[in-house]
């Protein structure tokens, strides 16, 4: 198994002129974000066939980690995400896609799945803000 690894590693390499790192589950986290305004969108993750079926059709897919399948980004809902381009990071570990969206990311109906503060920071901190500014959210 190993070596199966390592060989698609290097055939990897030679198709797409980068080795990603995949987890041991065979994996690589995704951040996408939108190309126009720069909002993270969402965090997911992909295996090799989601990869290729990202580059070969130019729309999003991924890999469902709860449902142990292959799902294309707005197959239901119709809020797919064409790709503008992927990247990759310096270690070859996460992927960024850089995509324009056609609807809300989030299956709440939300433009971004990360709609929710958990703390946040505003200036300098004060004896009533604690240190370095952090305060609570306001609530939504």
């Amino acid at each position: 198994m190993e070596g199966e690894q390592g060989s698609r590693g290097a055939e990897e390499q030679g198709r797409l002129g980068v080795e990603i790192q995949w987890d041991d589950q065979g994996l690589v986290p995704v951040i996408v974000q939108d190309a126009r305004t720069g909002q993270v969108l969402m965090l997911a993750y992909m295996n090799r066939e989601a990869l290729e079926k990202s580059i070969s059709t130019g729309e999003a897919h991924f890999w469902s980690r709860s449902r142990s399948e292959l799902w294309h980004k707005g197959a239901t809902s119709s809020n797919t995400q064409r790709i503008v381009e992927i990247r990759y990071d310096c270690d070859g570990d996460t992927l960024l896609l850089r995509v324009e969206p056609r609807g809300p990311a989030c299956h709440t109906g939300q433009q971004s799945c990360f709609y929710r503060c958990l703390v946040k920071w505003q200036g300098p901190g004060t004896k009533d803000q604690g240190p370095g500014g952090l305060t609570s959210c306001p609530d939504p």
